[in-house]
Parts: structure tokens; sequence; C-alpha cells
């Protein structure tokens, strides 16, 4: 299968990352290359992008889009998480802009065997990263019944996480859950038949919360954040999109914490930890996409921009 891959807020990414010629980028989710080929068109020979993602499928389908712009092009496999290390082997030390489209790709989506989807009976799978061995068949019948309400409430936001892990844990005494189609009934039957009727389809959140839990997705991008806008020149910019409010919370509060750094207890009537902004946030409220691109491309509805710049 052809990676295909719609990029969301493509024209807002690439003007707020305001893009230098002879700059360094990098693109932590570089997927298809959408918005990589359009960073790779405003570099000239004195411009770089270093290219960053964990599936295979993606990288080859970004080697060719790229091939026209090789010179200034490296793409290494592996999460971005790592970026740090990534340009440490690279002898990078400061870049220019840092992009993350955290959206899962429309070709995870629809490849079946990749187990993302809930519209087609596949084995559970839900691995960014195929090398890895732990697979959303593991979590769904090896978690405790509360850990898995735990991911369920949380990364799901499902007011039904209790009941459908009570269901799951009961329906794996009887037989190994393997496939989607199996977990959808588990699911379906734990939630009421009037609720189900409304809301889009009664698996979404709870295949988001296991795919989330699987891949580590909020801690990784907790965890990089700070880094990244660590790692930027004076006045780069890092840009992140999220495609849910546990994903865009955790960006506003790094990007704020990092605009507003002083540690010192609010009563205090003057700073003395002397803590300097690392820079302010270029989206006092995040960009969203268009009517006619959520039109063009249903799967931008929930997308969301913010942009930090880093001052030094």
């Amino acid at each position: 299968m052809e990676f295909k891959h719609i990029s969301v807020l493509l024209e807002e990414t690439i003007e707020n990352l305001n893009i230098k010629p002879d700059g360094i980028y990098v693109d932590g989710t570089l997927g298809g290359a959408g918005h990589s080929y359009h960073i790779c068109k405003k570099l000239t020979n004195g411009g770089r992008l270093i290219g960053i993602d964990q599936d295979e499928a993606a990288i080859k389908a970004a080697t060719e889009r790229l091939k026209e712009f090789e010179d200034r092009v490296t793409i290494v496999r592996n999460n971005y998480c790592n970026f740090r290390q990534v340009l440490d082997d690279l002898g990078i030390d400061k870049v220019d802009g840092i992009l993350l489209d955290l959206g899962v790709s429309s070709y995870q989506l629809d490849t079946v065997d990749r187990g993302f989807t809930y519209n087609e009976d596949t084995l559970l799978d839900m691995r960014m990263d195929q090398r890895q061995s732990k697979t959303a068949k593991d979590i769904v019948n090896e978690y405790s019944e509360f850990d898995l309400y735990r991911i369920i409430r949380d990364y799901g936001e499902d007011k039904f996480a209790k009941n459908i892990a009570k269901h799951i844990v009961n329906a794996r005494k009887e037989k190994e859950i393997t496939t989607t189609f199996e977990l959808i009934e588990i699911i379906k039957a734990a939630i009421p038949m009037k609720c189900r009727a409304v809301g889009g389809h009664p698996a979404k959140k709870t295949f988001q919360a296991i795919r989330i839990e699987l891949n580590r997705e909020l801690e990784v991008l907790n965890d990089s954040v700070d880094s990244m806008i660590d790692s930027l020149n004076d006045e780069g910019r890092l840009c992140i999109i999220t495609f849910h409010s546990l994903e865009d919370r955790i960006v506003k509060t790094r990007f704020r914490n990092n605009e507003f750094t002083c540690t010192c207890p609010p009563d205090f009537p003057v700073c003395v930890c002397n803590k300097p902004s690392k820079g302010k946030v270029i989206t006092k409220k995040p960009i969203v996409p268009s009517e006619e691109e959520i039109i063009n491309n249903k799967r931008s509805k929930s997308s969301k921009l913010r942009v930090f710049e880093r001052q030094a």
C-alpha cells in the first residue's frame, strides 16, 4: 500500500517556522514528508533538514518523496524523543526550527494489518515502531482491570471506562482477545445502547487510549518539549500540531512554563530566582484548520497548532 497522508495545517505550519534558506530544521514526525517537502523547497544548498520517524514505511516513503533534495536531507529511523542524540551523532548543536505533527498517519490508519483501525477485523497491533515487541494485544490481555480502567479513563476520556475494563477482563477469562472486532464487541457490550448511537464509533476512545499507552505518546511528548526548546537557536521556532485535548494540554503547559520560568512564591514582590525566560509563545490561542480544510480532510478537524519562539 502506498504511504498516503494529507498534511494538516500545512501553510500555517510552514509560515510559522519562519524558514531561513540556510537554516537547520528538524521534522520529528517525518511521516510521508508532506511538511518536510515544503520545508526543503525553501532551503538553499546551505540549509539542512533532519527527518526523524520510527515507522519503516514512513522512512521509505519520505526518502522517495525527498529524493530531489537529498543533498540537504538526513533521514533517521528513531523516536523523536531521542532527537538530541540524533543531533549529537550528526555533530549539530542548535537548530533553527523543529516540527512535530502528532497525528496517526492516514497510511497507518488505513493499512489494516497495522491494527489501528476499528473499521476492519485484524490482529490487535497498534505499534508505531514495529521493531517493538509489545502490542495492543498484550495490553488488552495482560493489564489489570484497574490499569485498563485508568488508561481508558485518562487517555480515552471515556465515561464508561470502568465498565469497559470490567468487560475486557471478564471476556479474556474465557479466551484470549486477539482481534479488533473481538475487542469492539466487548466494548459495545459495556456501553448502553442509547449511548452507542451518538458520539461516533463506540470503540474510538478505547482504541485511542490503548494506542497512546502502547506507544507512550503523552510521556514522550511531555519529556521532549523542554529539550527541544533548549536546542533552538535565537528566534528558532518549535511548531507542534496536536489532535486531542491531552496532547494540547501538555504543549500549552510546557510552552507556558518555558515562557514564565520564575519559581519564586507568588507573594514575593520581586523575582529573586533569576531564572530567565526561554522565549515566548507565538500562539496565545492555537491555530486551527479552516472550514475548507476540514471539508477537504475530515481528519484535520481536531488539529491544533501551537508555536514557541526561542529567545536567548
